[in-house]
């Protein structure tokens, strides 16, 4: 199948539903790692999804791409995937949708790539300038401001970049130049990866890059709602 090309993605903002069996559905913006929400039902999770464009603004401006974000204002759904038990229990996507599965152009990757970094950065900045106690909130059960910091540094090698054979020791990110090490392997892992046609396991690697992008600014939107100086 032939999809849009980059030009045409960058003029809407593509849409991806994936509708779990009971109560939610997850909105994923495709061409914006990071750009995930769920609602209790499509109308709601577009809803969700609008509200936080935004906020990711930052995270476009951050990787070059703020004047094309500026530009993919209008919502279009191109494809709708059955989710699964886990989609309604977590409200995260778990399914990759047929778009996904599409093995990226160089470029096209580079721009995503940007874009995930970007999103770490952010988080790293939301990291430091958030300091002390944070509000209760139902969101991670509650973790303080130092368990988010560790469960996002720790999840990623733990979840995601063990999918491309990227093993970083849980010491080693936690370190300021261990952490930049593992990105630097993780995204490589990914180019070579994607070079080769190669699936991260049962993800493909579009859907890899969203996955950990969308785990990263959740917790970092998460640490922002919750900062009592907010």
């Amino acid at each position: 199948m032939d999809w849009p090309s980059l030009s045409s993605m960058t003029k809407t903002l593509r849409v991806v539903l994936e509708i779990g069996k009971k109560r939610r559905v997850v909105a994923g913006a495709m061409d914006w790692p990071g750009l995930d929400r769920w609602g209790t039902s499509e109308d709601d999770a577009l809803e969700k999804l609008l509200s936080y464009v935004p906020r990711y603004v930052q995270v476009a401006e951050r990787a070059g791409l703020g004047s094309a974000f500026e530009r993919a204002r209008r919502a279009e759904v191109v494809e709708r995937v059955p989710g699964s038990s886990s989609t309604d229990f977590w409200g995260i996507a778990h399914v990759p949708s047929e778009i996904e599965r599409e093995v990226l152009a160089s470029r096209d990757l580079e721009r995503r790539l940007d874009l995930l970094q970007a999103t770490w950065a952010y988080f790293d900045d939301a990291a430091e300038r958030i300091r002390g106690a944070l509000l209760p909130g139902p969101r991670s059960a509650g973790r303080s401001h130092d368990q988010i910091v560790r469960h996002v540094y720790f999840n990623e090698p733990e979840q995601f970049s063990r999918k491309v054979e990227v093993r970083t020791p849980i010491d080693v990110v936690l370190t300021t130049d261990g952490l930049a090490a593992h990105r630097r392997a993780y995204l490589d892992a990914i180019r070579s990866y994607n070079a080769e046609r190669k699936p991260a396991r049962t993800w493909p690697i579009q859907f890899l890059i969203r996955r950990t992008a969308h785990h990263v600014m959740d917790h970092a939107w998460e640490m922002e709602d919750r900062d009592p100086a907010a």
